[in-house]
């Protein structure tokens, strides 16, 4: 996340260090484009109180078709430029922060130059492979799916990779139990596939930007637990 306050130089180096000696860990580019985070680009518009829209009001334009495509491309084009300044090469793979790179417009534009600036990076698409009595339990899972359809039938007219398919989405709240949640992700998956998680420690920067906090560490803690990789294993399952 370019954007992010914290993101300097320093914590590159300190991603980097998990692949010293050998690859162990992907590291991408989380392209973002919502409030409460600041364009990276100097014209980029529209703008919400010096900032970037809300996320309803980015959806929102992104169908009616309304945003500014030469300043989508310029905004998105400095958050990749400024990855590889601070990394030293492309990302891996590219997402996007509250799966903006779905929506219409800026999938497109993010697409083009995924394929033009990071060759060699896949992008994360978020369609499920649930049957279809099961998908309409999960709101946010059917919306996901609704974008992804468009988002890899683009990628594939332009020879953009893609992960094959993806979990993880659930209602964010305090009665969300992750460790009965996480196994049911792992279901069906074929290889390749993405599970989303957000584990991670809360701090006073992190309170200010995302109102996800404590499900962070109850993540952390379910794949900190010995328990995790036996539900791996039970599920046949490696982390790639």
């Amino acid at each position: 996340m370019m954007v992010a306050p914290s993101m300097q130089r320093s914590e590159a180096a300190q991603l980097d260090q998990l692949n010293t000696g050998e690859r162990r860990v992907a590291i991408g580019l989380h392209v973002t484009l919502t409030a409460p985070f600041s364009p990276a680009s100097q014209n980029f518009a529209p703008k919400h109180n010096g900032q970037f829209p809300p996320l309803a009001m980015m959806l929102g334009l992104a169908c009616l078709g309304r945003l500014q495509r030469d300043a989508l491309a310029a905004e998105i084009a400095e958050q990749l430029r400024l990855f590889v300044e601070t990394f030293g090469r492309p990302p891996d793979f590219i997402d996007g922060h509250q799966h903006v790179h779905l929506f219409p417009q800026i999938r497109d534009v993010l697409l083009a130059l995924a394929k033009e600036r990071a060759p060699g990076a896949w992008l994360r698409q978020c369609g499920r492979v649930l049957p279809v009595s099961q998908r309409f339990h999960d709101r946010k899972g059917l919306l996901l799916d609704f974008f992804s359809h468009g988002f890899r039938r683009r990628a594939k007219s332009l020879g953009v990779r893609t992960n094959p398919a993806f979990a993880g989405t659930y209602s964010f709240g305090s009665d969300a139990k992750f460790a009965d949640l996480f196994p049911r992700f792992l279901e069906n998956l074929p290889d390749g596939s993405v599970v989303m998680c957000h584990p991670g420690f809360v701090d006073d920067e992190l309170r200010s930007l995302d109102p996800l906090t404590a499900e962070r560490e109850r993540e952390f803690g379910y794949f900190a637990d010995d328990g995790f990789p036996r539900v791996l294993e039970r599920y046949g399952v490696e982390l790639a």
